[in-house]
């Protein structure tokens, strides 16, 4: 059964269910993450005893900020639509992603997933195929390099991808102008102190492998095919992760039904688990079964 068929079958009730969003709960589970990330913030200002090593955990709840951003890309995190909206853009700014942009950027990768023509996330290359691609991918070099040119292109260059509306051209090279200017102050407010050097630049520097590793899992290893129960993975994980990352290791559930909130995915798991093609047994399985697959052991 493919995701069309598993979704049409699904009782209508169970549906509505499933698609229902809540301020509750998304603000409770963002309470709980920037509480988090309040601790670990607190004890880099203060340099608690050390308090170097909190730069790792900071750098994860940083970088992780996408699967929020993500979620919000989809309206669906809160009931109430300027919610989704404007914390979508706040939580982008830590990580260089200019979120008017990505919003289409992402559907257009639902739409083409894993297409190796079509698919954005692709960008015509396929995913890392030996120890050196794979080594640069995790470092984060290309998203960095490639958020910057995005920024630039929308900021003062044309805009011209096919899956970015016309309509939305300005607002993107406003959004991207105004990020450009936000990290500018950054960086000259580097010269008076080095807080953001500790609290912001090098944790996400840190933090990027772990997010690229948990993006890799995604889809890497997927068959090619329209079938959203195999062209994406479902990793079974701990809750830790699936906290941090919003659910979204339930990500076959996600591309099968985008229109499920994070805090419904267990629920819609319920429904998919015998019919999911993908998964893995947690984020180790799935990394060694793509080191064999590159032939790196």
């Amino acid at each position: 059964m493919d995701h069309r068929a598993l979704i049409a079958s699904l009782p209508p009730d169970a549906k509505d269910r499933l698609q229902q969003r809540s301020d509750r709960a998304g603000l409770r589970h963002l309470a709980g993450y920037l509480a988090l990330l309040g601790v670990t913030s607190t004890g880099i200002v203060l340099q608690v005893p050390l308090w170097p090593l909190l730069i790792l955990p900071q750098g994860i709840l940083l970088v992780f900020l996408f699967t929020l951003s993500h979620e919000c890309t989809h309206k669906t995190p809160f009931k109430t639509g300027w919610l989704n909206d404007v914390i979508g853009h706040l939580v982008s700014v830590p990580i260089a992603l200019p979120f008017t942009w990505f919003r289409y950027f992402h559907l257009a990768h639902h739409k083409w997933t894993s297409h190796p023509e079509k698919d954005p996330e692709l960008g015509g290359k396929p995913r890392p195929q030996d120890r050196l691609s794979l080594l640069i991918y995790l470092s984060g070099w290309p998203y960095w390099s490639e958020m910057t040119r995005v920024l630039f292109q929308n900021a003062f260059g044309r805009i011209d991808a096919p899956y970015l509306p016309a309509r939305q051209h300005k607002a993107m090279r406003v959004e991207a102008r105004l990020l450009l200017a936000l990290y500018l102050a950054a960086a000259l407010s580097l010269i008076a102190s080095p807080l953001l050097l500790w609290l912001w630049v090098l944790p996400v520097l840190i933090g990027q492998p772990f997010l690229r590793l948990y993006l890799l899992a995604e889809h890497g290893l997927c068959p090619p095919v329209a079938n959203m129960l195999e062209n994406s993975r479902t990793t079974f994980t701990n809750r830790i992760v699936r906290f941090v990352a919003w659910n979204m290791p339930y990500h076959a559930e996600h591309h099968a039904f985008p229109n499920v909130p994070f805090h419904q995915l267990p629920a819609l798991h319920g429904w998919t688990r015998e019919h999911l093609k993908s998964t893995s047994d947690g984020y180790s399985e799935f990394t060694g079964d793509y080191l064999r697959s590159v032939k790196l052991q």
